[in-house]
């Protein structure tokens, strides 16, 4: 890679985006806590799981096969397919799997799935740094990377209020997401504290996401993709000398935060700075229990609980209602309609809390075209309203999650359960493991013993792996459909 100048600092060095870019220039592995190191590794394997049970899904593969015409071959690779290509299709792709099934990490209060956007980006930048100048990206480095993405996503998050976007119609995630991959993928390419005020402007200026996606487009899988795709190329062109947006987060006009704050709460940059390094948002990114939206699980969770007092005959059920905050209302009810599918069945409130109440499980099989359209599941949906209630929204935005859910029955009797905080969030992280229990549940139909152990070793012991291509070989064999290897 040909390299220009860089002037050493950035243009404002105490600025919002000076202080992100001289952190992310200057952060080592030591002095991330060794928790917080952990915990990194265990997002990470979470995001391995759920890209090789994405990488063979159909809508995986429509892309694939689109992308892979479009972009050819190249260094990198495109996990679970035994295929490689360039280094920003292969982020787009291997970001589009992790997202793929709805399985994948959430931050509770700056909404981004983080391994959907750093971790592709990180992978596909150590591949084309090893094919264009042979250096190898060890595992300590690709560590590194990864903890200034996962920390920093959220946090811009936060300073845009990130369910007041969501309410907004922006996919949240996918608008804080470039700047998170850019933040990984520009530690593996060891950029200068200007290299990085430039790499996050390029990558802002890319930030797109309409929540629309949800209802029925396959695009919504591909959202967080795009953002690692902008990251690798935002890293990258700031490393060649290609200058982007200087203090874009603080810019007035067509600033980062300026701009996406329009119409909302005003931007909070200091969410941004404030505690960078000393406190670590990486702690409260959740992982899921259940293959659906993050704002379903607290509804999940509740019929859970009841369903653990009592045994709960749908046809005893004369109605089930919800009371919700407004984000979880705006990304999860709508009118539905027969047939419906399966990006619009995880997202939907409706389906969530009624398939929870019959199948007490809200996982792969849940989501099969067989079961959501079954009969059983409509006639309960039916049966299941919801309404926006604004003295959840009072709570602040550490309860924008909690959902209180009334069953009543054909006798007159009713049971009430309130969660404030789903499992997986903020009050109830699942520890460490749990995560590595999950893993080997959602590989069990895609990997065999021997390779789920290896990548798993391989991901937690990355620290201490001399180059991260021996974890890349073992995620590369193609891997079978997940949703033709689950019974349905």
């Amino acid at each position: 890679m040909t390299t220009l100048e860089h002037t050493a600092a950035p243009t404002d060095p105490a600025g919002t985006t000076g202080v992100v870019a001289g952190w992310l220039a200057g952060l080592e592995l030591d002095a991330v806590p060794e928790r917080v190191i952990g915990r990194a590794a265990h997002l990470t394997l979470d995001g391995v799981g759920c890209a090789l049970i994405g990488a063979q899904l159909p809508w995986s593969r429509a892309a694939t096969e689109v992308v892979l015409q479009l972009e050819g071959t190249g260094p990198a690779t495109v996990a679970g397919w035994g295929r490689s290509t360039t280094a920003p299709a292969a982020a787009l792709l291997n970001g589009t799997f992790i997202q793929g099934f709805e399985l994948d990490d959430y931050h509770p209060l700056g909404p981004l799935h983080s391994a959907s956007v750093v971790l592709p980006a990180a992978l596909a930048a150590a591949e084309h740094t090893k094919a264009t100048t042979g250096r190898v990206t060890t595992g300590a480095e690709l560590l590194r990377a990864l903890i200034a993405g996962y920390e920093l996503g959220p946090r811009v998050g936060m300073a845009l209020h990130g369910g007041d976007l969501i309410s907004r119609g922006w996919h949240s995630g996918s608008v804080f997401g470039t700047l998170a991959a850019a933040a990984a993928a520009g530690c593996v390419l060891r950029l200068s504290p200007a290299g990085f005020e430039d790499a996050l402007g390029l990558a802002a200026t890319q930030s797109s996401g309409l929540m629309a996606a949800q209802y029925e487009a396959m695009c919504k899988r591909m959202h967080h993709g795009f953002s690692a795709r902008a990251g690798v190329y935002s890293a990258a062109l700031a490393a060649g000398g290609f200058t982007g947006i200087k203090r874009v987060l603080e810019r007035d006009y067509g600033g980062y935060l300026s701009t996406f704050g329009l119409g909302g709460k005003p931007p909070d940059p200091a969410a941004i700075t404030a505690t960078l390094g000393r406190d670590w948002e990486i702690e409260r990114i959740s992982i899921k229990p259940y293959a659906a939206q993050g704002g379903t699980h607290a509804a999940i969770d509740a019929i859970a609980a009841i369903r653990r007092r009592r045994p709960l005959d749908p046809a005893r059920v004369a109605e089930i209602r919800l009371a919700v905050g407004h984000t979880v209302y705006h990304h999860g009810v709508w009118d539905l309609r027969r047939p419906m599918n399966e990006i619009t069945a995880q997202m939907s409130l409706a389906y969530g809390t009624a398939v929870a109440l019959l199948d007490g499980t809200v996982m792969v099989e849940q989501f099969l075209p067989p079961r959501i359209n079954r009969d059983d599941v409509w006639d309960l949906m039916r049966r299941v309203s919801v309404r926006h209630d604004p003295t959840i929204d009072a709570l602040g935005p550490t309860a924008r999650l909690r959902t209180e859910v009334d069953i009543v029955f054909t006798d007159g009797t009713v049971e009430r359960e309130v969660v404030d905080t789903p499992s997986g969030g903020l009050d109830h992280p699942l520890p460490d493991d749990a995560i590595t229990a999950k893993f080997a549940t959602v590989t069990a139909s895609v990997l065999d013993a021997d390779r789920r152990a290896a990548i798993r070793a391989g991901v937690l012991g990355l620290r201490e792996l001399p180059d991260v291509g021996e974890l890349i070989g073992l995620l590369a064999p193609p891997v079978p459909s997940a949703l033709e290897s689950v019974p349905g």
